[in-house]
């Protein structure tokens, strides 16, 4: 259920979210979750995520200004809750001088549109750092803002596919991941950057401009195949490992993620295994030997694997050699881990749905609760209050 308080280390914290879609939202939502006060600015037909399935029972996709049921899909409402909505827009000189108004009160901005837009509606860095020089300014573009270094590609619209393909992630694994890492990945550095630059504007007062490109969040990820291709000039193949075995492996109802390159853990899983000849064999005593024969290892745990459940092997590894299910989103929600992390949390959406659930904040503190204490806003649904705590009429 939802908490009626917003609480948490950002409460005094006001972000207005001029992003949609994912990278933006997701970014935002962290700090929403973390207590900051994120009011979702959105154009007059809103946030084209809110159309994206799956819906509420009764989603009025038809009658969005019906006033009965949600006007969102399940994949807006997991970035978008503890968020507050009005509808502006940026095209009309009165709604541009309230956005504006309303970053002379707020501790930072964030846009994902592509570069150079905000700039033309007279609503750039430079337009609102001067009607609030302590304002933060954050953005998350595909290829980055010129104003931090001017990519070639600047000013092409780039979606999470793109995204993966053109930071190497897509040739590093082979395919595209089926979660959205590109939009997620930039999202979560967004809002790191965003809240470092808040505490040094807490402490000069001077804002700043933080850019976060997906390109550069995607390539950040392959760390070690950067530093690898840099010493070799050769490009690592999917699926070649240089620790052993570090993968997933079959068992008779599903697969199961085994991670055994220390020699400690490797000797507990070949105990494990009723395979002890296997820790001193040439082919597997030590890590490197086991990447160098990488496949005949893998057969050898896969032997293994294959012939058991997945609890069955969890008996016998579980705790002692890193390890984990390859779980279905129903064995995730009957897990026992998520009750006592707290990780699935419910909102009431508007109409004659019921209860739904969502993922719960993952950052949690001993001393400072946070929680799910607002459902996704409907479209426009706080204009008005909005518009009265800044002082507009």
């Amino acid at each position: 259920m939802t908490d009626t308080e917003r609480r948490g280390p950002l409460a005094g914290i006001t972000i207005i979210d001029c992003s949609m879609a994912y990278a933006g939202p997701f970014g935002t939502v962290l700090l929403a979750d973390l207590g900051a006060n994120v009011i979702k600015v959105e154009p007059p037909n809103g946030d084209g995520f809110r159309t994206v399935a799956p819906y509420p029972p009764d989603y009025e996709h038809a009658h969005k200004h019906s006033g009965k049921g949600a006007d969102y899909g399940m994949s807006f409402a997991s970035v978008n809750r503890n968020k507050r909505s009005i509808c502006l827009d940026f095209k009309q000189p009165r709604d541009r001088e309230i956005l504006l108004r309303m970053c002379e009160q707020a501790d930072a901005v964030v846009e994902n549109m592509r570069a150079g837009v905000m700039d033309k509606l007279g609503l750039g860095y430079e337009v609102i750092s001067a009607r609030n020089p302590a304002i933060v300014y954050a953005t998350v573009r595909g290829y980055g803002d010129p104003r931090t270094g001017a990519s070639p590609y600047a000013d092409w619209p780039c979606l999470d596919v793109a995204g993966q393909s053109v930071g190497g992630l897509v040739e590093a694994t082979g395919d595209l991941f089926p979660v959205a890492i590109s939009d997620i990945y930039p999202g979560t550095l967004m809002a790191l950057g965003l809240v470092s630059a808040i505490v040094k504007a807490q402490q000069t007062g001077a804002g700043d401009f933080v850019d976060v490109a997906m390109y550069d969040s995607v390539v950040t990820l392959l760390k070690s195949n950067v530093t690898a291709f840099g010493l070799t000039g050769k490009q690592r193949k999917p699926g070649r490992r240089v620790l052993v075995p570090f993968g997933l492996f079959p068992a008779k109802d599903g697969r199961i993620a085994i991670a055994a390159p220390v020699e400690h853990h490797w000797k507990i899983l070949c105990e494990a295994m009723g395979r002890p000849q296997l820790i001193d064999d040439e082919r597997t005593a030590t890590n490197a030997k086991r990447s160098a024969n990488q496949d005949f290892t893998e057969a050898q745990v896969a032997a293994w694997t294959e012939t058991l459940s997945k609890q069955q092997i969890l008996d016998a590894i579980g705790g002692k050699v890193p390890c984990g299910p390859a779980n279905t989103m129903a064995e995730v929600f009957a897990d026992p881990h998520m009750a006592a992390r707290d990780m699935l949390q419910s909102f009431q959406p508007p109409g004659d749905n019921p209860e739904l659930a969502i993922a719960g904040n993952p950052i949690k503190f001993k001393n400072t609760p946070t929680g799910l204490y607002q459902a996704p806003p409907r479209l426009g649904e706080h204009g008005e209050e909005i518009l009265a705590e800044f002082g507009i009429s």
